[in-house]
């Protein structure tokens, strides 16, 4: 996998698939909704959702009057049609097309989601990298959603390996923030396949 082309990888399933097609689609992310919903943030706070594309969180955070809003993805096809989607609110949002990898915030947030990125690294590098990208980039009480693949979910998504997790793995790994809730969702693919995942919320509560 040293040479796979990541970007290249994620443009052409965008290219090739609608967004109903894929496994991940979710009219209402309606998980990601409720954990945001528990953190009851003001309308200027700075939130990002990291892997977003075209995922329907952003039409929430929009229709709820957030300000400060952020949604990264390699993929710039994804990141297109969910401007085209949102018309004119989309210039509202700060979008950026960039590798996670490759990614240095100049800014901290108080609210940073992601939905099914994170379990995507299986480098050891990568991961360690993200968790201190996502630990340094949080404000102080600000708030990290996280939601991947189970030990009980899929081993392979869009045809490239995953990392499982269970919440004990998460807590461990996030061991710089404090956990405040987790739980396991059973998310029903367009196909009407299961796909098992784990959700946990972090604060982050001193800085290091």
């Amino acid at each position: 996998m040293s040479n796979f082309d990541l970007k290249k990888h994620w443009e052409n399933v965008y290219s090739s698939k609608k967004n109903n097609e894929m496994s991940w689609f979710q009219e209402i992310p309606s998980t990601s909704i409720s954990l945001f919903k528990m953190v009851n943030l003001s309308k200027e706070s700075s939130i990002i959702d990291v892997g977003g594309g075209e995922s329907f969180f952003v039409d929430y955070l929009l229709q709820q009057g957030y300000e400060n809003i952020t949604v990264l993805d390699i993929s710039k096809i994804s990141i297109d049609r969910a401007k085209s989607r949102l018309g004119e609110s989309a210039n509202c949002v700060n979008w950026i097309i960039k590798d996670i990898n490759d990614f240095n915030p100049k800014e901290k947030f108080d609210f940073w989601h992601d939905r099914a990125l994170f379990h995507f690294m299986t480098n050891k590098i990568h991961i360690d990298r993200y968790i201190d990208i996502v630990s340094n980039s949080l404000n102080i009480d600000g708030f990290f959603t996280v939601g991947t693949f189970s030990k009980s979910g899929p081993l392979k998504c869009s045809g490239i390996p995953i990392k499982q997790y269970s919440k004990n793995d998460l807590k461990r790994s996030f061991n710089k923030l404090s956990i405040l809730s987790s739980f396991n969702v059973k998310h029903i693919t367009p196909f009407d396949t299961v796909q098992d995942f784990v959700f946990c919320n972090f604060q982050k509560k001193n800085n290091f």
